[in-house]
């Protein structure tokens, strides 16, 4: 039988999602959970499969992963959960066709980014509805040598709003290149800041006439937001792994605030000359 599940990580500690050797990674801890749990027998017959892949350092509140299971009523979230570190959970399951691919199949992906700063936002949003739409976002991408393809990509949704000290980017597409959205993040910071006029986004889209290298946002700040599929697979929604995750990261977020708060102190304010 093949499950797909919904899993969440906190990316600080991780070199990204893809399993790689020697290395902490989100694939990684999930296949020597499933195998501890009993619910895989080895990796290879699992066939894991993801969504898509997280860089180093990002963040997800709802990637998809699939595998094949030996014992279904073990490939659940909460009994994974108890084999797994705090940082990656599983929140919710679903039985899928054997030809279920999580990254193929998908028809759109949600990310969202979150930063902190002094921006223009209505600069911002003025540059965020030329990005929208079909454009070649080859200066918005890192190159791949290896697996040269097109740059063209269609966004479907980029929103900006602005919080308590924070703004969040949310932007949502069929598929994306590699740290398309990171750099288009730089993009609208650089406009927002006044470091860049708003037309010059045309410029950026207009890769074929102009190239400028431009670095990627942190990796702090990206989350893996959520992905939809046509069918969408009957999910199951675990309460039990829910409830304990939102205990956790309640506590992790009032404890963050105190954190912050507590840096704030450690600024020192020059005096200005009289």
């Amino acid at each position: 039988m093949k499950i797909a599940l919904k899993i969440g990580y906190e990316g600080t500690a991780f070199f990204g999602s893809q399993i790689q050797p020697e290395l902490r990674t989100v694939e990684g801890e999930l296949l020597k959970a499933l195998k501890e749990a009993g619910a895989i027998e080895d990796v290879e017959s699992a066939d894991l499969s993801s969504a898509g892949r997280t860089d180093t350092g990002v963040h997800a509140f709802s990637q998809i992963v699939s595998f094949y299971t030996v014992n279904p009523g073990l490939a659940i979230p909460r009994v994974i959960n108890s084999k797994l570190p705090r940082d990656v959970w599983a929140w919710a399951y679903a039985e899928v066709p054997d030809d279920f691919d999580p990254r193929r199949h998908a028809v759109r992906r949600k990310y969202r980014y979150i930063l902190s700063g002094d921006y223009d936002i209505s600069k911002m949003r003025e540059a965020a509805k030329l990005i929208l739409g079909e454009h070649d976002f080859a200066n918005f991408a890192k190159k791949d040598k290896k697996n040269p393809r097109s740059t063209v990509r269609r966004i479907e949704k980029l929103d900006i709003r602005v919080g308590t000290g924070i703004i969040r980017v949310d932007i949502e597409a069929n598929a994306y290149l590699w740290n398309m959205i990171r750099k288009i993040v730089t993009a609208l910071t650089l406009v927002g800041s006044g470091l860049r006029p708003v037309d010059w986004i045309e410029q950026m889209l207009d890769a074929d006439n102009y190239e400028e290298g431009i670095e990627p946002a942190p990796a702090v700040g990206l989350v893996f937001m959520d992905i939809w599929y046509d069918p969408e697979p009957e999910w199951i929604m675990d309460g039990y792994a829910v409830r304990h995750v939102n205990e956790h990261y309640t506590k992790e977020a009032e404890r963050h605030k105190v954190i912050s708060t507590v840096m704030e102190q450690f600024i020192i304010h020059e005096k200005k000359p009289e």
